[in-house]
């Protein structure tokens, strides 16, 4: 049996849906935005009474959920602060998410009780920095992405013990230093420091010489486009006891805008491994399944590694195709997502076994059988491993994307 690693494991959640995928796929935690200061300005955030609701179904599982309030703030916005933190603190989130000294100042003033994590976009890189945060009332700080393993463990020796480390272990990563980044500002008039990226830096660029306007040159290997700025994306589900031993305590998926197919696919590869049921390769294997960049473990063991521009392409090979929702003794019912027919070898995401591949040999809708399922969130039913449960996922390996 595979060692088992005994840290946090922090999902994603944009919305509901993916708070309860989270829950059913393993998560110890959730971290969401509310309706003020989150640093995702694309999402709308968790209204109130959505955060009420996604606080019952978190603590039922006996989990913790975070809140980000982690833009750097204008004075205009403290005014509404006080009454939202008293507001956060009375929902019975587990903890707030900050980045702007400010925010965690009037936060602490305003709601004592309330715990504060230090976000990763305050940049903090070293003990000193880190200890600022613990006088001031942070129990969690989250760590630059720039620093190594051999960094954190430094950081760690230095720092109390209460104030715990949290890292990020797997999604996107932004090509500034901490995200602090002008690019989106600059060209959209976009700040990504107030969460409104654009993510020109995921855009395909080509080259114009000042003496020859109008002559657009791609910028090409192998006939492929480049998007010369892009990072890749970070995958470290193979060091994670590496992680753990440095003194982390938390491992982060990156993710607010991503779907709840994406958060159940990295949380299933992530929570086996790290009980321990699920091999590296296999979990690596399943992580190149969703859509991704090329992966790499960041700077945890130093400088990042030099890769060819024109593997800077997103890639996937699994499409979602329905979540299960409601088993019975001759199938399940589901509600689909995208095409499938009778014949189709299918995998069941199962939460107890892991990956299950069948093949479907039958569909039932509201008028009986039928051979194909084509409608969008219509709730058919299929023949299914007897392992499924409700909130599985089904999904289908798809050749060449």
């Amino acid at each position: 049996m595979a060692e088992i690693i005994k840290g946090e494991l922090l999902a994603p959640a944009g919305d509901i849906e993916c708070v309860n995928t989270a829950l059913h796929y393993g998560a110890d935690a959730v971290y969401v935005g509310g309706r003020l200061l989150q640093l995702r300005a694309a999402a709308s955030g968790f209204t109130d009474d959505n955060l009420f609701e996604a606080v019952s179904k978190v603590h039922e599982k006996n989990k913790k959920i975070y809140v980000t309030v982690n833009c750097f703030a204008k004075d205009s916005e403290f005014e509404l602060l006080p009454e939202y933190a008293r507001f956060l603190n009375e929902s019975g989130v587990d903890a707030v998410i900050v980045s702007d000294l400010g925010v965690l100042s009037s936060i602490k003033r305003h709601c004592p009780d309330l715990q504060v994590h230090i976000s990763t976009q305050a940049n903090c890189m070293n003990s000193e920095t880190a200890n600022v945060y613990y006088n001031m009332g942070a129990t969690r700080v989250v760590l630059a992405r720039e620093l190594t393993l051999e960094d954190i463990k430094t950081l760690r020796a230095k720092t109390p013990k209460e104030l715990e480390l949290e890292a990020f272990v797997h999604g996107a990563m932004c090509m500034a230093h901490s995200g602090r980044c002008l690019i989106s500002s600059y060209l959209t008039n976009r700040s990504a420091n107030r969460g409104a990226c654009s993510q020109p830096c995921r855009w395909s660029y080509y080259l114009v010489e000042k003496t020859r306007p109008g002559v657009y040159i791609p910028i090409e290997q192998d006939g492929e486009a480049t998007q010369i700025l892009s990072s890749h994306d970070l995958n470290c589900v193979s060091i994670l006891k590496e992680i753990e031993e440095a003194g982390v305590c938390s491992f982060k998926i990156e993710g607010r805008m991503k779907t709840a197919y994406y958060v159940a696919s990295v949380i299933n590869a992530y929570r086996r491994v790290m009980d321990g049921v699920m091999s590296v390769k296999e979990a690596e294997e399943e992580l190149t399944l969703m859509t991704h960049r090329p992966y790499s473990t960041g700077f945890y063991y130093g400088a990042v590694k030099k890769e060819p521009f024109n593997d800077g392409l997103y890639h996937h090979s699994g499409m979602f195709i329905a979540t299960v929702k409601e088993k019975t003794s001759d199938g399940v019912y589901v509600q689909m997502r995208n095409r499938f027919a009778v014949g189709d070898t299918l995998e069941l995401m199962s939460r107890e076994k892991g990956i299950v591949p069948f093949n479907v040999e039958r569909i039932e809708g509201e008028e009986g059988d039928k051979n194909e399922a084509v409608f969008p969130m219509e709730i058919i039913k299929i023949n299914c491993p007897e392992c499924a449960s409700a909130g599985d996922m089904i999904r289908k390996r798809v050749k060449g994307c």
